[in-house]
């Protein structure tokens, strides 16, 4: 049996000495370096503190050498030059200053104080080789209602289970909802001037795809408590951005309506009137300058859209059958337009002379499910069909309004591809409106109270996750005077598209006015014999014209 390296008890050493301190002294060096390399990692990471620490050792040095006096004149000096910023550039040091002096506090006291206890209590911890592994917390950015924390999962996590526990995460830390997003909310900035092509190889690494990450939103006040008072009117509407509301973060929600349809579920009196007439006034100037045209079907009698009828080019509450046709109108506008674009591009541009065609139908069930008579039904079915199949595209697009987003009631709800939820009144409409698994990704839109109407959960763009949104509020006085302001020029017809009438055969009467069925004998283009045959009968005439044999 071989004798050991080293022998503790007798401190006797087998090997000899110069070895056994030049590997002592490889390893001590190779820890050094590697502490090194550490200290400048965290060094660079946080490089955001070097003036902070630049200023502390500043102020030791004074204190050693001056006293106190150099801290109050500087302090003197700084709090003048911080209320002169404020008095001047409030915005500006609310964003540099104020916020991001909330978000070191709430970095440390809040987030980092009890990060272990919130994990492990959420169930968000992963047991791995006798010790734990837990999500790590990146940063931190308030705003002035929100908390993003982006936070880095352990492996063998999934987003999935971090949705599931976004109610726990919130109360957990002092809040009542938390968002949860897989994936990142900022697109990376438009970059122009001479170093654009460096910017966006830095952006590129900045923005690159991370699927380890997650998002947690946590609403530190609820901004959507209030009423919106209705907003500006764009003066020229950016049919990808129009301004509808605000989100939960106070930043203005923009729904893009180009080349898309939308569909508004929501129960009685929660706000559907809100979405219709802040779309309304978004498009305002279009309508009067004649770029958009509104075609609105009000089911109910008018007793939503009668109000503002001077911004409609074309408006029916009162008939069916009137409803049907200006459908399969607009389904013929549809028609020329394709014949007109085919081949050319692929979405149609608005302008004044082919204007955008929104049609917008308050409630779609009474059309689809309520409609007494079954052939005007059809009929206006299946010019919403071609519409919602075919329309998106060419400039002719629907807005619909329903309380019941059943498959039952609204049948051509699959091909509505933006959909905004109001309040609903059961938990399954949830995921009817708006996807599978819409409610467990956080649209809780079944529990939007009654007081919160104009409340609701849309998808936005190039996000799974559902945003919660307050649209504006528009008075009957503020709709009178949008009216007023911004009619809608006279709707000019175009030209009929020639179509080939089908021909009609008339049947055929005996006199007496019964049909009679007289079979129409075939066109005969050759014999009935064959040519052998007809030879053999010789039944041509001779060529000195005498009757055949």
């Amino acid at each position: 049996m071989r004798a050991p390296l080293v022998n503790f008890r007798r401190f006797q050493i087998s090997a000899p000495w110069p070895i056994v301190w030049t590997l002592t002294a490889l390893y001590l060096l190779a820890r050094f370096a590697v502490f090194a390399v550490r200290l400048l990692v965290g060094a660079v990471r946080h490089w955001r503190a070097w003036p902070v620490v630049a200023v502390a050792l500043v102020a030791i040095d004074g204190y050693r050498s001056h006293g106190w006096w150099p801290h109050l004149l500087a302090l003197l000096t700084a709090a003048a030059a911080a209320g002169l910023w404020w008095w001047r550039g409030r915005d500006s040091f609310h964003r540099l200053v104020v916020l991001r002096a909330v978000t070191l506090w709430r970095r440390v006291w809040v987030y980092r104080r009890q990060w272990h206890e919130v994990m492990s209590l959420c169930g968000l911890v992963k047991k791995y080789d006798g010790g734990e592994k837990l999500p790590r917390l990146l940063s931190v950015r308030c705003s002035y209602a929100t908390d993003e924390l982006v936070v880095r999962m352990p492996k063998g996590q999934n987003p999935e289970v971090y949705h599931k526990a976004a109610r726990d995460l919130a109360y957990s830390f002092g809040t009542r909802h938390c968002r949860v997003f897989s994936g990142r909310r900022q697109a990376p900035p438009a970059r122009t001037g001479r170093l654009a092509w460096l910017l966006r190889l830095v952006d590129r690494v900045r923005f690159r795809d991370r699927p380890r990450q997650v998002w947690l939103v946590l609403i530190r006040r609820d901004p959507l408590t209030r009423v919106v008072a209705p907003l500006p009117v764009p003066a020229r509407p950016d049919f990808t951005a129009l301004p509808l509301g605000v989100r939960e973060d106070l930043a203005v929600y923009c729904l893009r309506l180009l080349a898309t349809h939308v569909l508004i579920g929501g129960a009685t009196r929660m706000g559907k009137g809100s979405v219709i007439w802040s779309l309304f006034r978004a498009l305002a100037a279009g309508i009067r300058s004649g770029l958009v045209r509104v075609w609105a079907i009000d089911p109910k009698g008018g007793m939503e859209l009668a109000i503002g009828r001077p911004l409609f080019s074309r408006y029916v509450d009162d008939d069916w059958t009137r409803m049907a046709d200006l459908l399969d109108d607009a389904v013929t506008r549809m028609r020329a337009r394709q014949q007109a674009l085919r081949g050319k591009v692929r979405v149609h541009t608005p302008t004044t002379d082919e204007p955008l065609i929104v049609v917008v139908i308050d409630e779609i069930a009474a059309l689809l499910a309520f409609l007494p008579d079954s052939d005007i039904r059809q009929r206006i079915t299946q010019a919403l069909g071609l519409l919602l199949t075919q329309g998106a595209g060419l400039g002719v697009l629907v807005v619909a309004a329903t309380q019941d987003p059943r498959k039952e009631v609204v049948s051509v709800r699959d091909f509505f591809p933006t959909r905004i939820a109001l309040g609903l009144t059961e938990r399954a409409h949830v995921d009817l409106l708006l996807g599978d698994g819409a409610r467990d990704r956080g649209a809780l839109a079944d529990q939007i109270p009654t007081t919160a109407k104009g409340v609701a959960y849309v998808l936005l763009d190039g996000q799974p996750e559902p945003a919660r949104v307050r649209f504006s509020y528009l008075p009957d006085d503020v709709i009178r005077d949008m009216a007023a302001t911004f009619p809608a020029p006279p709707e000019i017809t175009p030209d009929p598209i020639d179509v080939p009438a089908p021909t009609v055969v008339k049947p055929r009467t005996n006199g007496n006015g019964r049909h009679t069925y007289r079979p129409t004998p075939p066109k005969q283009d050759t014999p009935l014999l064959p040519s052998s045959l007809l030879n053999a009968l010789n039944l041509d005439p001779t060529s000195n014209g005498s009757d055949p044999r």
